[in-house]
């Protein structure tokens, strides 16, 4: 594939991300808004968040940099852009960077690709149909995926079959509706809740403005398991 042909038709941006010894170019389409297609929006309810570089993935990335251990392997979540997927794969991690939209994956690939990272795998992923997705993962790892309640639902059902025993799922999210109704039920299912403290980015709205992002790691119970393939 050549990834240079993947976005040429898009208006395009770059921002920066440095953090630690990493320094990645991410390039991203020049409006977001341009992106929304009406009638995918009134089929499945779709808007191109994916086309932004959040706070909450910039902060991820951090906490990705700065973890002392990392296993072998990860998933990512509503990967969009790819910047937390690049912080794993900077760490050496063999990562699998995942989303709705096939569009998001060509822009992870290609920031992977453009910043001289190792080849980023990647796969096209509804939450709702997790039977592509065939084992578990030591790591799990996700960035302001719960827009809507919809994302609650499907988020809950999915972490126990990818998330096995003595694995763990890292959250950031900058304080969304819906966070703590995600985590009422994720302790009702005997989950543990931990949080990694906050981070204050910058908004991508460029107004000097910080966005606090809480980053929580969430482990679930043994017993809801068979082994993990680790």
């Amino acid at each position: 594939m050549k990834e240079a042909d993947d976005l040429g038709a898009y208006r395009l941006r770059t921002e920066r991300f440095a953090y630690r010894s990493f320094s990645a170019a991410i390039t991203l389409p020049e409006s977001s808004e341009e992106l929304i297609d009406e009638g995918e929006f009134g089929a499945d309810e779709r808007l191109p968040y994916w086309a932004e570089l959040w706070p909450s993935a910039r902060a991820l990335a951090r906490a990705i940099l700065d973890r002392e251990h990392l296993p072998a392997r990860a998933l990512e979540l509503g990967a969009g852009l790819g910047l937390p997927s690049l912080a794993l794969l900077r760490r050496g991690v063999d990562v699998l960077a995942t989303d709705y939209y096939a569009e998001a994956l060509r822009f992870a690939r290609y920031n992977a690709r453009h910043n001289r990272l190792p080849t980023l795998r990647t796969l096209h992923l509804d939450w709702r149909d997790p039977d592509r997705l065939s084992d578990r993962f030591p790591l799990v790892v996700a960035a302001d995926v719960l827009y809507e309640p919809r994302n609650v639902d499907a988020l809950v059902t999915l972490l126990p079959a990818i998330v096995g025993p003595e694995s763990s799922f890292l959250l950031a999210d900058p304080g969304r509706l819906h966070l703590a109704e995600f985590l009422r039920r994720m302790t009702s299912a005997g989950w543990q809740v931990d949080s990694l403290g906050d981070r204050l980015e910058p908004s991508p709205a460029g107004n000097g403005i910080g966005i606090t992002v809480k980053l929580l790691e969430l482990v679930p119970p043994v017993s809801a398991h068979e082994a993990p393939n680790l």
